[in-house]
């Protein structure tokens, strides 16, 4: 299986028309966050609705033999219930005070068939862990294709949720937010009547870029703004002799 940083295309946003769900910015951030694990030999998997591991039919379609040691089948029903478990054949380590969440590629769904995620100590266990997910249709097949991501790992800092303090306010508490929020809201509500009437008559109803550039309608700019992550390639370092 290989390790790659996670791209921000997503087919299916490809396929919205005129491209549109590539206009939305924490889509394509989102999609880029993390790491994903390649699925390293094409699949086919069929749950007929039972409870038993032989409820679930794994069929690889690239000809290779299932006990290949040069390319091992990682992909079996071990939790029974319906669930296909991916055996990764990595031991994630990180720094001191980091866990590693693993879970489902963001915004990649498939049809009959959910991930379940994990949060790992992985600055202390030596343990490897499974990818599994959870079939939702019975008698209908899923292909894991070869090079599909089979799940995204995102470093996470231990004790990081825990230090918020979650409060609700009335929004009118901080005036200059309040102004602000206000005026998008107009904005976005003109714009939105604006587009669809010029989109009815033909015409592109243009694309407000306020959260993409990083402003709000009154010219106010973020300290700190992202418009795509740069995640550095795993570094493949192997022991030889």
């Amino acid at each position: 299986m290989r390790l790659v940083p996670a791209p921000s295309n997503r087919r299916w946003m490809d396929e919205t028309m005129h491209k549109f769900a590539n206009r939305c910015l924490p889509l394509k951030v989102a999609n880029q966050a993390g790491w994903f694990v390649l699925n390293n030999h094409p699949l086919r998997v069929t749950w007929d609705g039972g409870d038993e591991r032989s409820s679930v039919t794994v069929e690889y379609s690239d000809g290779a033999a299932p006990d290949d040691p040069e390319k091992p089948h990682l992909a079996f029903s071990h939790f029974r219930h319906g669930i296909l478990t991916f055996d990764i054949p990595f031991l994630f380590r990180t720094p001191p005070g980091y866990k590693a969440l693993a879970r489902g590629s963001a915004n990649w769904p498939k049809d009959g068939a959910y991930p379940l995620e994990g949060l790992l100590e992985t600055d202390w266990s030596v343990a490897t862990f499974t990818m599994n997910w959870k079939r939702t249709r019975p008698n209908h097949p899923v292909e894991f294709g070869a090079g599909e991501p089979i799940f995204l790992v995102v470093p996470q800092r231990r004790g990081e949720l825990e230090k918020f303090v979650p409060e609700v306010r009335d929004i009118n508490d901080d005036l200059e937010t309040a102004y602000d929020y206000w005026r998008w809201l107009e904005s976005r509500w003109r714009f939105m009547t604006e587009g669809i009437q010029a989109n009815a008559e033909g015409r592109d109803g243009g694309w407000q870029k306020h959260y993409a550039r990083g402003t709000s309608p009154t010219g106010t700019g973020a300290a700190e703004h992202q418009t795509k992550l740069r995640s550095r390639p795993f570094d493949e370092r192997r022991q030889e002799g």
